[in-house]
């Protein structure tokens, strides 16, 4: 059964802050990794050491989504770029996903992706 894919709005607005190009690859990525097996670690999706914010990532090339797998459903959180050990969201290092993070960006309101 595949999973219903629900990206927050402020993940909507990370991914169009990307350039075109990378939007088209991050979409692909998450249509095709996400739908079917996102829990199943493989080189491209990777489970996080516990933290507040998220439990798995999907990579694709450089650029990162944060989500979690909740009932039949990934919920994708944050989109960036990985740049060294750095997480750059909307073009500031992101520390949300530590173990002391500061408030992660926006409201979490959800829109289907669908």
């Amino acid at each position: 059964m595949p999973f219903k894919i629900t990206i927050t709005e402020d993940a909507e607005r990370q991914l169009r802050s990307l350039p075109i190009h990378d939007q088209r690859i991050m979409e692909a990525a998450i249509l095709s990794r996400l739908k079917h097996e996102p829990t199943t670690p493989t080189k491209a999706i990777k489970q996080l050491r516990p933290n507040p914010l998220a439990k798995f990532e999907l990579r694709a090339g450089d650029l990162r989504a944060l989500y979690n797998v909740e009932e039949g459903e990934v919920v994708i959180l944050i989109v960036g770029r990985k740049a060294g050990n750095k997480l750059i969201v909307e073009g500031e290092e992101f520390h949300g996903h530590q173990d002391h993070p500061v408030e992660p960006p926006g409201d979490g309101s959800q829109k289907n992706a669908e």
